[in-house]
């Protein structure tokens, strides 16, 4: 949970490196949380007859997107690549498969251009 926080307080911090714990704890949470909004709101939106409040559940969405692209950009940091590297999601599935290794890839050893490795800091 400390790694969500983190990520939401330094909402659109795109610099420094992040760990794999870091990146991969967060989309654990945000695909929890995600699931938790979308299935109550469905539920409440079909008691209540108000499909428009699905829409609600997409809010959530919004608030972690910013947050979502840093901590993959500061992932991506970590093991020595630069963050438009992103840019491969848009390539069908290939894109996706190759930025899915790379964010299981391990921290780049020492310092980088991108900052000190924080498995080394003791985050």
């Amino acid at each position: 949970m400390k790694y969500f926080l983190y990520c939401l307080q330094h909402y659109a911090d795109f610099n420094g490196r992040a760990r794999r714990s870091e990146y991969w704890y967060f989309v654990l949470f945000n695909f929890i949380v995600s699931i938790l909004i979308g299935f109550t709101f469905g539920v409440i939106a079909g008691i209540l007859d108000m499909p428009a409040l699905v829409y609600l559940a997409y809010l959530w969405s919004l608030a972690v997107f910013i947050p979502s692209l840093a901590v993959s950009v500061r992932r991506l940091h970590d093991i020595g690549r630069s963050g438009w590297w992103l840019l491969l999601s848009l390539i069908p599935l290939v894109g996706s498969i190759i930025l899915i290794i790379w964010h299981c890839t391990d921290s780049q050893p020492g310092a980088n251009q991108y900052g000190p490795n924080p498995k080394e800091m003791g985050y």
